[in-house]
C-alpha cells in the first residue's frame, strides 16, 4: 500500500528492553522545542517528466541505477547498502502501468500503488540497520512486492522477510513480480514469503521481527505489531487519523 500516500512522514516506534530508557525524543507527546526535519526525511524533489523522457517503461537496471543515483543526489539514499539493494531490485518489475522510474507513486490495481522510490529509500535508511543478515522484517500492507524483495536482498537467506496483505489478487501479483526480480531464489528457498491476512494483526508465525514497516496509517499502533517487535527492535508507522505523524 501507499504510504506516501497515508502520509507525510514516518515515525519510529520501539519496544525496548526493560532496563533501556526511552529517549525523550521519542515520546509521544512529549513537549519539543520545534526544529527543521532532518535531511533523510525531507522530500526529495519528485522527477519531472520532461527530465524523465528517456526513462522508458520498460524495466532497465541501467535506467533504475540512474533513479536511485537521483534519490542519492538529492539526500533520500544516504548509504551504499540502501544504494546496493535499490540499485538491484529493478523497480519497474513491480509497477505493471506507468513510468517507473520517476519519483511519484504508481497504480498496481484495486485501487493500491507502490510507493514513490523516495519513501521506500526513507524507510531502508530508517531499518537499515535492523535488517542485518539473518534478521526478520515484517512488511504489513506488501503490495507490489517491492520493498519486502528489498528487505529480504538485505536480511539474505539465512533471515527472513515476510510481507502481508489483505488483498489475494495483490499477493498473488506480488509473488509473480517478485519471481521475476533479483529476490526470486529466496521466494524459492522460503526465506522471502507473502501471505494474504489482515495486517493489523501481524505475521506471528515469524516473530519476533527486527524491523516492521506498515505501509498504511493507523488510528494507532496496533498492540499485536508491537508484540512480535523484538525488544531494540524498530518500527516505522504512520499514525493518525487525519493527519498522520
Amino acid at each position: 500500500m501507499c504510504l506516501a500516500a497515508a502520509c507525510a512522514s514516518a515515525t519510529l516506534a520501539r519496544r525496548l528492553s526493560p532496563s533501556t530508557a526511552l529517549p525523550r525524543r521519542f515520546l509521544l507527546g512529549a513537549p519539543t522545542r520545534p526544529s527543521p526535519p532532518p535531511p533523510l526525511l525531507r522530500r526529495c524533489l519528485p522527477f519531472h517528466f520532461y527530465h524523465m523522457a528517456q526513462y522508458w517503461t520498460q524495466p532497465s537496471l541501467d535506467r533504475n541505477k540512474a533513479m536511485v543515483e537521483y534519490l542519492k543526489q538529492y539526500g533520500a539514499v544516504r548509504t551504499d547498502k540502501v544504494k546496493e539493494v535499490m540499485e538491484t531490485i529493478d523497480r519497474a518489475l513491480f509497477v505493471p502501468e506507468g513510468t517507473p522510474y520517476i519519483d511519484s507513486p504508481m497504480p498496481i490495481g484495486f485501487n493500491a500503488t507502490i510507493s514513490a522510490p523516495h519513501m521506500h529509500a526513507t524507510c531502508l535508511e530508517l531499518l537499515k540497520d535492523h535488517l542485518q543478515p539473518g534478521m526478520h522484517a515484517l512488511d504489513v500492507g506488501s503490495g507490489s512486492g517491492y520493498l519486502t524483495a528489498c528487505f529480504a536482498m538485505m536480511v539474505g537467506p539465512e533471515g527472513r522477510a515476510v510481507g502481508i496483505e489483505h488483498v489475494p489478487e495483490i499477493v498473488a501479483s506480488s509473488v509473480e513480480n517478485v519471481q521475476r526480480s533479483a529476490a526470486a531464489p529466496l521466494l524459492r528457498d522460503g526465506s522471502l514469503s507473502f501471505h494474504v491476512t489482515d495486517g493489523r494483526l501481524g505475521f506471528p508465525d515469524a516473530a519476533p521481527y527486527d524491523a516492521i514497516h506498515v505501509g498504511a496509517a493507523a488510528p494507532e499502533i496496533p498492540q499485536p505489531l508491537l508484540d512480535q517487535l523484538k525488544p531494540g527492535g524498530r518500527m516505522v508507522i504512520p499514525v493518525g487519523t487525519y493527519s498522520q505523524d
